[in-house]
């Protein structure tokens, strides 16, 4: 976020109260026997096995389903927007979905913890001859807050011949055709701290304006207006030609390994969860040709999860082989979900929000094979948790190149909405695991937010080998943002700030290092890449601090960077160097990034 946003932000409404979880309790059933001939005898007590938990059902009170014959779209999308325009921190959660065909004169404006999507298999099978709006105008102009939001599988033709969708983290925008132009920045420009793309076509122009960063996959535009400081692109038709520094655009010509998100769509009458397959060196949208390539699952397969649910009562959904579709709203958990099945779908709606409320693991993935987690908020509960996501366990070793599990859309949160604290928020152990869009964030605003209050030492750990991060955010923790010990690992595109908020240098001494790097290779690996990765600094406590540099990692010839930038915003706090010793410091009070084109 751009340090001219107030650092004391809106006032946060508290976290909602517990919301009562009970599991089911298997009876017990003591059977005396009695014979005329010998003595009573007590038989052991018989443990019923649980009642099987069914597949499937309705989906809720915060799915709203739309066909083009349904009364008054504008009014109810209007009256959901009121409610969560603003609502940062607040407890309301939004799945709004459309059933193909077209639909006239509408304008969805997308708020807080809201998602629309279409529900055929082509983004073309639902139309909106309209608009799906994100604006700032609850922030005075400034986007740089608009999180937590999304729009998926739907092809939009805008009223004015542009679509607006001025987002910053954690709002993806995929699967979508827009036939138009793509407005990325608030009504008077503003600031704006974005974003992602993938698995869309724009047949017009995105125009990111303001934009300070954008992470653009396996997609196909019209064009591109300007960049700011970071703006990468991975297989997409139509992209700029390769530019860093200036005009700062890195291009790949394809992105090495991809797998497009779940989705949910309607089949008849009947609900599916699609599967799109796994591609290599993949470019442009998967859907442009019809059908697209995968599987489905009826919905009869998954256990429609409802907030208040238990943790055990999860559990025992995967335990019978069902996949998890978590709805719309908040879920407390007194024990990990645990997730130890091959090929597991965990899909959520209207980011749904796990919170565990007594310092466990929220969710621990086996060492198996095409795990996909899809489309949910982990948010730190007020005790603390060693760590928060686990993909596989310590000393994964298993090969899952073939059918490797993706982590898509999986945000996690430390305070802001209360306190909340995790030692370590996502550890990835599992090899060959797809990172697709994260952003990993200690809060720097809201509820429970200060330098002990909402502690949190690391972002991302990967001790995996040949582990892939698409669209990589992650901000703000104490010590190290991301650290990388598994080989062969790559990052297409990563944004980081430091914290805000630590009180003073000494706060941040790493042994004879000024402050923890944003992105650390660590010393024993031998190969790792990564391609358009900036980080910048913030420090409004003490605007003296020093930070060595944004990047460490070993000097040797198979560990490469591509496309590094620093920037002091404002001039509070300056970086000494990009990448270990390398790279000039930034100057003074000019937000103007100090790059690296090629490290080594």
């Amino acid at each position: 976020m751009h340090p001219d946003s107030p650092s004391s932000r809106l006032p946060a409404p508290g976290r909602r109260a517990v919301l009562g979880a009970a599991a089911a309790a298997s009876a017990l059933a003591a059977l005396p026997g009695t014979a005329s001939a010998a003595p009573a005898t007590r038989k052991t007590p018989v443990r019923r096995k649980p009642r099987a938990l069914p597949g499937g059902g309705d989906l809720g009170p915060n799915v709203l389903v739309f066909d083009p014959a349904t009364p008054n779209i504008q009014g109810r999308l209007d009256e959901i927007f009121r409610q969560q325009e603003s609502a940062q921190f607040g407890t309301g959660r939004y799945q709004l979905l459309f059933k193909p065909g077209s639909y006239h004169g509408l304008n969805a404006q997308i708020g807080f913890y809201t998602s629309i999507s279409g529900l055929g298999l082509s983004p073309d099978d639902t139309t909106i001859n309209g608009d799906i709006t994100v604006d700032a105008g609850w922030f005075n102009g400034n986007a740089t807050q608009n999180f937590w939001r999304s729009a998926e599988n739907l092809a939009v033709v805008p009223v004015n011949g542009t679509n607006r969708w001025a987002v910053s983290q954690a709002a993806p925008f995929r699967r979508m055709h827009i036939r138009g132009n793509l407005n990325l920045a608030p009504t008077g420009y503003g600031w704006s701290s974005g974003g992602y793309i993938a698995d869309s076509r724009i047949d017009g122009q995105v125009q990111p304006y303001s934009q300070q960063q954008w992470y653009t996959r396996d997609s196909a535009i019209g064009g591109w207006l300007n960049g700011v400081w970071n703006m990468v692109f991975s297989g997409v038709e139509g992209a700029p030609a390769q530019g860093f520094p200036n005009p700062p655009y890195t291009t790949l010509a394809t992105t090495p390994v991809s797998r497009e998100k779940p989705f949910l769509y309607l089949s008849g009458s009947e609900y599916r969860v699609f599967l799109p397959e796994k591609r290599t060196n993949a470019r442009g949208v998967t859907w442009g040709n019809g059908t697209p390539r995968g599987t489905s699952l009826p919905l009869s397969r998954f256990y429609v999860a409802k907030p208040g649910v238990s943790a055990a009562t999860l559990n025992q959904a995967l335990a019978e082989g069902l996949h998890l579709l978590l709805t719309p709203g908040i879920y407390h958990l007194d024990q990990p979900v645990r997730v130890d099945r091959a090929s597991t779908v965990v899909l959520g709606l209207g980011y749904a929000t796990l919170i565990p409320d007594n310092g466990v693991t929220a969710l621990k993935v086996a060492d198996v094979d095409g795990v996909r987690l899809a489309g949910f908020l982990v948010d730190a509960g007020p005790v603390n948790s060693a760590t928060l996501l686990e993909i596989g366990p310590s000393g994964a070793w298993r090969d899952h190149s073939a059918n490797p599990t993706t982590v898509q859309d999986v945000f996690v949160r430390i305070g802001g909405a209360g306190p909340g604290k995790a030692t370590t928020s996502m550890v990835v152990n599992s090899r060959h695991t797809i990172v697709d869009h994260t952003w990993v964030w200690r809060a720097d605003h809201g509820d429970g937010v200060g330098w002990e209050t909402n502690r949190a030492d690391y972002g991302v750990v990967v001790n995996g080998h040949d582990v892939l991060a698409t669209g990589l955010f992650v901000e703000h923790f104490n010590k190290y943002d991301v650290q990388w010990f598994g080989e062969r690992g790559r990052t297409i595109f990563y944004q980081n700030e430091k914290a805000y908020d630590a009180p003073n240098q000494a706060a941040i001494q790493n042994g004879s290092i000024k402050g923890y790097a944003a992105y650390r290779v660590g010393d024993g690996v031998t190969t790792h890449e990564g391609w358009g990765l900036g980080s910048y600094c913030y420090y409004n406590v003490d605007p003296g601090i020093v930070q060595h540099h944004g990047f460490a990692a070993p000097n040797r010839p198979g560990v490469r960077f591509h496309d590094l930038l620093v920037v002091s915003l404002g001039g509070n706090g300056q970086y000494e160097r990009v990448i270990n010793d390398t790279g000039s410091p930034t100057s003074g009070t000019s937000t103007v990034p100090s790059t690296v084109v090629s490290y080594p």
